[in-house]
């Protein structure tokens, strides 16, 4: 009795940037695009990604 549900062909969805969403995704269309944010911008402090890197070294 008609189509309560569509169902999507193929249409992935995508954020602004043009990518699908994924962290690496947006950071590599955001360096491609030339947008990256400078390091007086960035969210990250030192004190949490030196955590971050003992945690790598593991």
């Amino acid at each position: 009795m008609g189509n309560a549900k569509r169902k999507s062909k193929g249409k992935k969805k995508r954020n602004k940037l043009g990518v699908k969403n994924s962290l690496v995704n947006n950071i590599n269309a955001r360096k491609k695009k030339g947008i990256s944010r400078s390091k007086k911008k960035k969210t990250v402090s030192r004190k949490s990604y030196k955590k971050m890197q003992q945690n790598w070294q593991d």
